[in-house]
């Protein structure tokens, strides 16, 4: 019985975790990373600000739990993007346009992790998720290079100015039109080599 009752407790705690880095997540969709406060958070959350301190003894704690668990799945998305291609080029169409749909469809929130502005502790921990984002992409971009289908170039070089590309295309102050992902899906492919009329097929393919 008190077996049961420990996995009922744990189970609890997670439950509230999360719940915590929810209303975290909710109000930097709505007003950016600065929102990211522990009264409010607990407001959103329906429970007691001293509850939240339990879990996160300071904001940069939840900041930064927050933006790791962002990190996370968005890089797990564009992972899922990439290995259900059949190869390394359409791989790599479909890691560029989940990022893009993604940001899209939570463009403020890719704006707060992205490119809004932050205090230090914050800013350091969504420059670990860019170099994140570079890393994954550059994976994609050499795999390209070596099947042949990409010219030769710096695969991390590149990574970082297609990200740079979308992140200003998405959330810039020309953006806004629906097809928004896919032309820059398009852009990107074009940028590191692909002739576009198979750019274009890959964008489609990617969809």
């Amino acid at each position: 019985m008190a077996y049961r009752r420990t996995e009922r407790v744990i189970a609890r705690l997670a439950a509230r975790h999360e719940a915590i880095v929810a209303a975290a997540r909710a109000l930097a969709s709505e007003s950016g990373m600065g929102a990211v406060q522990i009264v409010p958070v607990a407001e959103r959350a329906g429970i007691a600000a001293g509850t939240v301190y339990r879990y996160f003894p300071s904001k940069d704690d939840l900041v930064a739990a927050l933006v790791a668990v962002i990190a996370e799945q968005e890089i797990a998305a564009i992972r899922g993007a990439a290995a259900a291609a059949p190869g390394p080029l359409s791989a790599l169409a479909a890691a560029i346009k989940a990022f893009a749909v993604r940001a899209l469809r939570e463009r403020r929130l890719a704006f707060a992790m992205l490119a809004g502005a932050a205090e230090a502790d914050a800013a350091a921990d969504r420059l670990a998720f860019r170099h994140q984002l570079v890393a994954e992409l550059a994976t994609y971009i050499r795999a390209a290079i070596a099947a042949g289908h990409l010219p030769e170039q710096d695969a991390e070089f590149a990574a970082a100015a297609v990200i740079g590309a979308v992140i200003e295309g998405l959330l810039g102050p020309l953006s806004g039109a629906s097809e928004t992902a896919e032309a820059l899906t398009l852009f990107a492919l074009r940028a590191l080599g692909v002739v576009d009329a198979r750019a274009r097929g890959l964008v489609v393919q990617a969809g």
